[in-house]
C-alpha cells in the first residue's frame, strides 16, 4: 500500500495476455501510486511494451483485471473512453501527423476530444511547448524538426490531454545518441513536477535519476522490482543480473 494508505492510481493483478502461441505476459501484478514514477527494463520480447499497452488499453488483456484511477478496464467502450482521457501515451515512433503544423498536432485532440476553443487550444499547446523547450517551432511541419524535437512534440501533445498519468515506450530507441538526453532531459523535468510515469527504457541514468522503483521483466514475467539503489547494486535475481551486466557495460 502506498503511503497514507492511498488507493494505487494503477492496479494490475494478475495480467495474463497470448498472441496466438506466445504468451506476452504471465499472470503479471504492478501498483503504481499518485506522484509514483517507474522504471521497467527487460530484454526484447519480455512483456514490457505489452503490459504498457494493456494499461492503457490498446492491447486486451484475457484474464486478470486492470484498474486505473478507480475505473476498471473492461473494453467497455466507457472504460476504454473514461482511461484515454487519464492516460497520455509516448511511443518509440512519433506518430505525428506529416500534414499539420507542430502547433496543429498539438491542438487537434484538445479541439476534437476535450471541446476546447481554438484560441484555448493554441494557448494551452504553447505552455506545452515551452515546456519541452521547443515554442519556437510551432509553426513548422515535423519533417523540417530532428528526431529528438519530434520527440518532444510527441510528449507535448500528450500532455495537451492533461492527462494523469504518462506512459512512455522505449520513447529514446529511435533517436540518434545525441539526441537521447534532450528527450530524457524533458522526461525529467516531468518526473520532478509529480507526474504519475511509467518507463519502459534502458538509460540507466535516467533511471538512477527518476524512478522510484525499478521493474525487470523477462519472458512475461516480473521478475525483480526494487528501488533503483538495491535494484543497480544488489539484485536479488540472477536473470537481472545478468541483464544489467550486458546494459551497463556494452
Amino acid at each position: 500500500m502506498p503511503p497514507g494508505g492511498t488507493e494505487p492510481i494503477i492496479r494490475a493483478e494478475s495480467v495474463s495476455k497470448s498472441f496466438g502461441n506466445f504468451q506476452a505476459l504471465k499472470n503479471v501484478s504492478l501498483e503504481v501510486a499518485l506522484g509514483e514514477r517507474v522504471v521497467i527494463c527487460g530484454p526484447s520480447g519480455s512483456g514490457k511494451s505489452t503490459l504498457i499497452r494493456c494499461i492503457n488499453g490498446l492491447e486486451r488483456h484475457e484474464s486478470g483485471s486492470i484498474v486505473v484511477n478507480g475505473v476498471a478496464l473492461d473494453h467497455s467502450p466507457e472504460s476504454l473512453k473514461s482511461i484515454k482521457v487519464q492516460i497520455g501515451m509516448v511511443f518509440q515512433q512519433f506518430n505525428l501527423f506529416p500534414h499539420l503544423t507542430v502547433l496543429e498536432n498539438l491542438t487537434l485532440g484538445p479541439i476534437r476530444a476535450r471541446k476546447m476553443s481554438k484560441t484555448k487550444a493554441r494557448d494551452l499547446a504553447m505552455r506545452y511547448l515551452e515546456r519541452v523547450h521547443i515554442p519556437e517551432q510551432a509553426e513548422k511541419y515535423p519533417s523540417k524538426l530532428s528526431g529528438g524535437q519530434q520527440q518532444r512534440v510527441a510528449i507535448a501533445r500528450s500532455l495537451c490531454m492533461e492527462p494523469k498519468i504518462m506512459l512512455f515506450d522505449e520513447p529514446t530507441s529511435a533517436l540518434d545518441p545525441e539526441m537521447i538526453s534532450e528527450v530524457l532531459e524533458v522526461m525529467a523535468e516531468l518526473a520532478a513536477s509529480g507526474m504519475t510515469m511509467i518507463s519502459v527504457t534502458h538509460e540507466t541514468g535516467f533511471a538512477r535519476r527518476v524512478a522510484d522503483k525499478m521493474v525487470f521483466m523477462d519472458h512475461g514475467e516480473i521478475v525483480e522490482m526494487a528501488a533503483p539503489e538495491k535494484f543497480f547494486t544488489k539484485p536479488d535475481s540472477q536473470r537481472c543480473r545478468d541483464f544489467l551486466d550486458k546494459i551497463l557495460h556494452h
